[in-house]
């Protein structure tokens, strides 16, 4: 019996190790599947277990996983696993080796987004002092490039904590040396690298954060001055995102409520996009708990929390939301300016100055979009940033003047005044040889830009001048610092250069009717800026644009014609007659502004009126090469309202509601004195108002034209 148990026994026993091995075989065989079927994390999986002092020289594994994983991560990006065990494998110089170090961080690129932790345990490994320079350089560049993937900035404390903290000792490690750098800077420093823009840079930073400090005065508007370094990063980053993005929404309007996005991704070549709104946590302060932008839902919500609200980490994202940009309105924070402004130079020279475009209809709507967002927060706020109007001096001389044609427009008209000399060169010049080597349509639009920009300019000074306790701008090195006889000679050689614009191109395009009508627009906003804007100048317009007008076969255009000169006359009699009356030494009006609005005057009475030669000198403000008005103004005596070909046709239509029974039309039986005058009222029935004041305020002054001093 003890012998069949102890047989029964073996048997088991047997049984047991053969389903043993059948076990471990099956084992051996799942996981020989499984590498086949995801080799990508077998890879990680080796990364995150190989042991410190691994042999390098001749370890096919290694070399086989490095050139799996850097296959993934150029061609679709990391997951924020892979991110997290690669960097720590990198950073930690587990195999001894700092050329593995570098080849793991160039190819490090995620397909979303980077881990928190994973970047505070980079730091750390950062501040053990093991990295070698060109390791820790490259680290540090890495972190800029990807800033903008780094999740959840706002939901951990301790992530935000053990950061600052970590970077404080950065801070304090690089400070410990602090005396002695600056005191051998001290000794090497001369006057030539004094204006470096990166030290220009962190010196406005400090002057603004700590003006006490820094009593010098600095340059208001900085250039960028920390240069691009990381553009293998952004390129490899681009084509990844590029090739993962999926169709997306278009961009929301300005609207009251700051939404938050379901995605945080990094701003890219060629894919704008604002980044995602997010501040840190609350923190304590002597006022009580910090409030973020994201919490407010309501404009009574920002006024009740205005000197609590703790700004985001991307300044971009203040773009999004009209509640932000009425907290940046209201509250004149210097720092906010200065770093919205740097994030939003860096986007408008990555994505328009260095960055080509294809053509491709598809690959221009979102940078309309975000020039779009650019245009509505600019109007909101009511001011041009600095780094805008820096882009756009630039993006002027290689611009092809159809490339986001009404945007680029838009923006030009938001430039504020600025010096006469510098308007010439960044803008006059290149806009000119555009406007010639264009199409009408460009032109109009250039004309209608000038006018936009001409408006915002006159506002700007009347609310200045009105109000000089009032500081209606953002901040206090972009109020307009030029004098009153600066500007007026900035706003004279503005009026002229249209003029001479307008002069030009009306010919070019044989005198189109767009651009006659965009021409009267503007000089309808010129001869109103003394009663409008209370602005002493008198600008008339050219030859070049009056007698085309006057000449003109649309009846529209002689209207808007006679509207123009009448309002130049009510501002001139009205600043005559407050010199009279205030008798100010300082408010002068020169003899030759009186002596060309009469002649002019002349001219178009003579014309219009009483039938007559137009006698006036066409060729002292326009080259008779360029507008050869002369023989156009020979015809003048016969273009009288009767006679008119803008008007012939309401001359034939008056004729045969006064004589139905006349079959041959006589339109000289109009011109006796009481149908001359039916006549007129007929005209004035048709709704030409403007010709109406015209003719009614300055007929009776026909022998007695306005006069000078």
């Amino acid at each position: 019996m003890s012998k069949t148990m102890s047989k029964s026994h073996n048997v088991s026993e047997a049984e047991s190790c053969i389903h043993g091995a059948a076990n471990r075989s099956s084992r051996r065989s799942e996981r020989r599947r499984a590498d086949v079927e995801d080799p990508f994390g077998r890879a990680l999986e080796y990364f995150s277990q190989v042991k410190a002092g691994t042999p390098v020289k001749g370890n096919d594994a290694l070399e086989n996983n490095l050139v799996l994983v850097e296959r993934v991560a150029l061609g679709r990006g990391l997951p924020p696993g892979a991110v997290a065990t690669l960097l720590d494998f990198a950073l930690s110089l587990r195999l001894g080796k700092k050329l593995l170090c570098s080849r793991v961080l160039k190819f490090l690129i995620p397909a979303s987004a980077v881990p928190q932790d994973s970047v505070v345990r980079g730091v750390s490994w950062f501040c053990m002092g093991k990295m070698p320079v060109s390791a820790q350089i490259l680290f540090l560049r890495w972190i800029l490039t990807m800033f903008d993937l780094i999740d959840s900035k706002d939901q951990h404390y301790i992530y935000i904590n053990d950061f600052c903290s970590l970077l404080l000792i950065i801070t304090q490690w690089i400070f410990s040396l602090s005396p002695y750098v600056c005191h051998l800077l001290y000794l090497l420093t001369t006057k030539e690298h004094g204006k470096q823009p990166p030290l220009t840079q962190l010196l406005a930073l400090y002057k603004v954060l700590c003006p006490e400090m820094i009593a010098i005065s600095m340059p208001s508007k900085t250039r960028g001055g920390f240069k691009n370094h990381n553009l293998p990063w952004k390129t490899a980053l681009a084509a990844v995102l590029k090739k993962n993005k999926t169709a997306e929404a278009p961009s929301p309007p300005l609207s009251l409520d700051i939404k938050e996005k379901a995605s945080t991704r990094k701003r890219k070549l060629h894919h704008l996009e604002v980044p995602q709104l997010s501040c840190g946590p609350e923190i304590e302060s002597s006022r009580g708990k910090a409030v973020h932008l994201q919490q407010l839902r309501s404009f009574a919500q920002l006024l009740q929390n205005l000197d609590n609200i703790e700004l985001p980490a991307q300044m971009g994202s203040l773009l999004s939301s009209s509640l932000a940009l009425h907290y940046l309105d209201c509250v004149h924070d210097e720092s906010a300016l200065l770093r919205l402004n740097f994030w939003l130079g860096s986007v408008l020279h990555e994505e328009f100055l260095f960055c080509s475009r294809d053509g491709n209809p598809e690959n221009s709507t979102e940078p309309s979009q975000f020039l779009d967002m650019l245009i509505s927060t600019q109007d909101f706020l009511q001011e041009c940033f600095s780094s805008s109007e820096f882009f756009l001096f630039k993006f002027l001389a290689m611009w092809d003047g159809s490339l986001h044609q009404p945007q680029i427009l838009s923006l030009l008209s938001d430039i504020p005044p600025l010096p006469v000399s510098r308007m010439k060169m960044f803008l006059f010049e290149p806009l000119q040889q555009l406007y010639f080597t264009s199409s009408v349509f460009f032109k109009c639009g250039v004309i209608e830009c000038l006018r936009s920009m001409l408006w915002k300019w006159l506002t700007w000074h009347f609310v200045q001048t009105s109000h000089k306790e009032l500081d209606v701008s953002l901040s206090s090195s972009r109020t307009m610092n030029l004098h009153m006889s600066e500007f007026l000679e900035l706003v004279t050689e503005l009026v002229q250069y249209v003029g001479r614009l307008a002069s030009a191109g009306l010919q070019l395009e044989n005198y189109h009717i767009l651009l006659h009508h965009q021409t009267l627009n503007f000089y309808e906003l010129v001869c109103d800026v003394y009663l409008k804007f209370n602005l002493p100048l008198f600008l008339l317009p050219p030859s070049g644009v009056i007698f085309p007008s006057l000449l003109a076969t649309d009846p529209v255009t002689v209207d808007r014609l006679g509207y123009v000169i009448f309002r130049y006359r009510q501002n001139l009699m009205s600043a005559k007659e407050h010199k009279q009356q205030k008798k100010e030494p300082s408010f002068h009006i020169s003899r030759d502004v009186f002596r060309e609005f009469n002649l002019l005057m002349v001219a178009v009475v003579s014309c219009l009126w009483i039938s007559k030669d137009c006698q006036v000198d066409v060729g002292t403000d326009v080259h008779k090469a360029l507008v050869p008005l002369r023989t156009m103004l020979s015809y003048c005596k016969n273009y009288n309202l009767i006679h008119h070909p803008a008007f012939l046709n309401y001359a034939i239509e008056f004729h045969q509601k006064c004589w139905p029974e006349q079959t041959n039309v006589d339109l000289s039986s109009i011109q006796g004195k009481k149908y001359w005058y039916w006549y007129l009222e007929f005209l004035f029935s048709q709704g030409f108002d403007g010709l109406k004041d015209f003719i009614q305020n300055n007929m009776d002054h026909q022998s007695t034209p306005v006069g000078g001093h």
